[in-house]
């Protein structure tokens, strides 16, 4: 969350990475990873603004060129590093948050002194404790003016350190919560030429303190608009403004530290948790609750926002992906699908599935979005919405339709109460052999019934479409629960499980042709073969047991004990991947049903238990060496753990997987340029293009390109050239041809 000073460049921390972000033409330019665990600060060299610092909670601070993406040096420090902070006055020595030895949940503010030595990775283990007792987060510490001294706040406890004097000065408000009042800190920032501090509170108000330099001849005012805690605060370069955040989703401008100059950007769309400004003042950017970065014009105008991820409270739709686009799909805004690239790693759109206002409100009980599929070719999206009420939900499903013409889903039919208790599961079948016409929905619910429906031709001469979905068959057994269901990969067979027992039955004349069982425990999973596999069925019970069946003979043909809580075939291989949680210990098993024996085993892939795996097919094979990863060639898997982080299994180092135009984006941003070279720039691509397109061979003369004099005119502002008779002959010479055979 910091910007480069010519507010060309975002940087912000993201996961296990550090991303640098082009504000002009929205693109990710790099992608700075070599840390462990998840960054926790950056700041910019104050020695060199072209470099950045990073830290970590796995004790590395590293120093990079953010242009190039090189790894200058990595600096261990031995102990999980919560934030980071850097001074102009202390050239060699950084600041860092640390947990304090021995005690549980205390920190400290320590100087790192950055070890100088030839090697790239070094060791910096020379600590000082400049203040005892911090907040762990960068908004709870502030350094001063000219970084004469450092503030710390944490519950109602205000520090003060001044740096010279070796002085600490201590503040305490009244820990006593009055009627709409509470004194606890939330945040803290201070005034860039003046002696000030501005100190955010849970109850809203924002206090100005000043006189601070005496225990007790201090004086503080304050300024109140917010009704909810202040997240964040930042001052203008010049300190005549102060910007504020907190739930309202409203950006806040005091003007010369006055309740009554203020300005206000409303309707950001979440609660604001960060504000950073860029060191020229010019720009304003706000981190968001639901993983979005808002860029704000320094007069208080949107200018643009780089949506990520959303935290969604609970995914309950699962991890979906869109056929056409291959994005991830799933729960995003209440309410809301987000359609999220993961090439881009921002969202696509989203689509308001519920079209209701989502009220903020402890208790209230509201329809949310649960169930989500899409037809083999994205045409048609299914969504379930229900109340969160237990026992008497309202239902609805609706189906949706892509036009091509407006490049959106438009809401075909609405379908109240489908099932008289909650939907379980829905599924998608398309039979290429039998056109559109063989597209239908299923869907299982705990009333007992899976239902089929299909498309039919609307009568209605009022309709604005010419088909419509009802229901066309309903199926039970036994009178249990249906809970899964799964077409098989040439739509001829349905598997439906109910409880203990899975049905297969046939999906154009609805008989019911075997069942499969495997007592005890419920069904948990179940999944089809594909390709040389498509005659196995697979299913996971409750009781710990992966079973596989054979069509053909009708018999278990292996069984595992695995207590397995997701089944997840690759749609484009016959490997499915299975990922078990036993002892709190998430581990992945890829096999293919014909062999009992995995292809593939990773113990405890990760800290956190893993709720949710989707596989990516991807745009073109990867070329895969190792025999251990081949099952990757065709697709990629991603996982969505229960902290909601998304995570993927990768066969490439970090530098493979960035792409060669991010790379040449990236330093075509770092050279200046002029209306002339663009303009050149634009004609040369042209022509190639249709040398290209008439089938003539495109010729690259090296020597053009590495003429010094070409790259003076193109590249140099016309205004510092010197004069055209000085680099006519430089000119001519670079364009003539050397008689030597080098």
């Amino acid at each position: 969350r910091r910007l480069f000073p010519r507010c060309r460049y975002l940087l912000y921390a993201s996961g296990d990475f550090v991303k640098v972000h082009s504000v002009n033409t929205e693109e990710t330019l790099r992608l700075l990873g070599g840390h462990a665990d998840l960054v926790t600060g950056i700041q910019l060299n104050p020695q060199n603004h072209m470099q950045l610092y990073s830290s970590s909670l796995d004790g590395t601070i590293k120093l990079w060129d953010f242009m190039d993406g090189i790894l200058i040096k990595t600096f261990t420090v031995g102990c999980k590093l919560l934030a980071l902070h850097t001074l102009a006055s202390a050239e060699d020595s950084v600041f860092v948050v640390i947990p304090k030895k021995g005690e549980r949940d205390t920190f400290q503010l320590v100087s790192v002194k950055l070890t100088k030595g030839a090697g790239q990775n070094l060791e910096s283990n020379e600590l000082s404790v400049v203040l005892d007792d911090v907040g762990a987060s960068m908004k709870h510490i502030a350094f001063g003016r000219e970084g004469s001294y450092v503030v710390s706040v944490k519950d109602v406890n205000l520090q003060v350190y001044f740096f010279k004097r070796k002085l600490l000065n201590r503040f305490s408000l009244s820990t006593v919560k009055t009627k709409g009042g509470d004194n606890r800190f939330s945040c803290v920032v201070c005034h860039p030429t003046e002696d000030c501090i501005a100190t955010g509170h849970a109850d809203g108000k924002i206090r100005l303190w000043r006189n601070f330099h005496h225990r007790k001849a201090y004086t503080y005012s304050a300024l109140h608009w917010h009704h909810d805690i202040v997240m964040d605060l930042a001052y203008s370069m010049e300190g005549t403004r102060l910007l504020s955040g907190g739930v309202e989703s409203v950006l806040v401008q005091w003007h010369n530290e006055s309740s009554c100059q203020k300005d206000f950007l409303p309707r950001l769309g979440s609660p604001i948790e960060y504000i950073s400004m860029s060191s020229d003042g010019v720009l304003c950017c706000t981190l968001h609750t639901d993983n979005r970065l808002s860029i704000i014009n320094s007069n208080l105008r949107f200018s643009r926002s780089i949506q990520g991820l959303i935290k969604s409270r609970d995914v309950k739709t699962g991890l979906v992906v869109d056929p056409r686009t291959k994005a991830l799909v799933l729960n995003g805004e209440p309410g809301h699908l987000q359609f999220y690239s993961l090439q881009s790693d921002q969202q696509l759109f989203s689509l308001d599935i519920v079209q209701r206002q989502y009220i903020h409100q402890a208790g209230l009980k509201q329809s949310d979005l649960v169930k989500v599929a899409f037809s083999a070719r994205g045409t048609w999206l299914a969504t379930v919405e229900e109340s969160e009420e237990l026992t008497d939900p309202e239902l609805q499903l609706k189906l949706w339709f892509y036009h091509e013409e407006t490049q959106s889903f438009t809401l075909n039919t609405r379908i109240n109460t489908p099932h008289d208790n909650h939907i379980t599961d829905m599924c998608f079948r398309d039979m290429e052999e039998l056109g559109d016409d063989s597209t239908i929905l299923v869907t299982t619910g705990r009333d007992c019934v899976f239902k089929v429906w299909v498309m039919v031709e609307d009568s209605d001469p009022e309709a604005h479409q010419n088909v419509s979905w009802s229901c066309d068959f309903v199926g039970s057994y036994h009178s249990y629960q249906a809970t899964n269901c799964c077409f098989s990969e040439d739509g001829s067979l349905l598997a439906v499980s109910f409880e203990e027992t899975v049905t297969v039955w046939d999906s154009l004349t609805w008989d019911l042709k075997c069942t499969f069982c495997h007592p005890p425990g419920n069904i948990r999973n179940i999944c089809f073969g594909r390709l040389t596999c498509s005659k196995y069925l697979i299913g996971a019970t409750d009781y710990g047991f992966l079973c596989c069946w054979n069509l053909l003979t009708c018999a278990l043909e292996w069984s595992a004990h695995l207590n397995i809580v997701i089944l997840q075939p690759d749609p484009l291989s016959e490997h499915i991947a299975a990922v078990s949680w036993l002892s709190k210990e998430s581990s992945l098993f890829v096999f293919k049903p014909s062999e009992p024996r995995p292809v593939y085993i990773q113990r405890n892939i990760c800290k956190e238990k893993i709720l949710l795996a989707a596989f990516v097919p991807r745009d073109e094979p990867e070329m895969i060496s190792s025999e251990k990863y081949l099952w990757l060639k065709k697709s990629q898997l991603f996982f969505l753990t229960d902290t909601q982080e998304l995570m993927t299994l990768s066969t490439k180092s970090l530098e493979e997987r960035l792409t060669p135009s991010s790379k040449q984006l990236a330093v075509e941003e770092s050279l200046p340029v002029t209306p002339f070279s663009l303009l050149l720039g634009k004609h040369r691509r042209q022509q190639a293009q249709e040398d290209i397109d008439f089938g003539k061979p495109v010729v690259h003369n090296k020597q053009e390109q590495a003429s010094p004099a070409v790259k003076e005119l193109l590249h140099t502002p016309a205004h510092v050239l010197p004069s055209a008779s000085f680099l006519c002959t430089i000119f001519i010479n670079s364009l003539l041809i050397s008689k030597e055979n080098k």
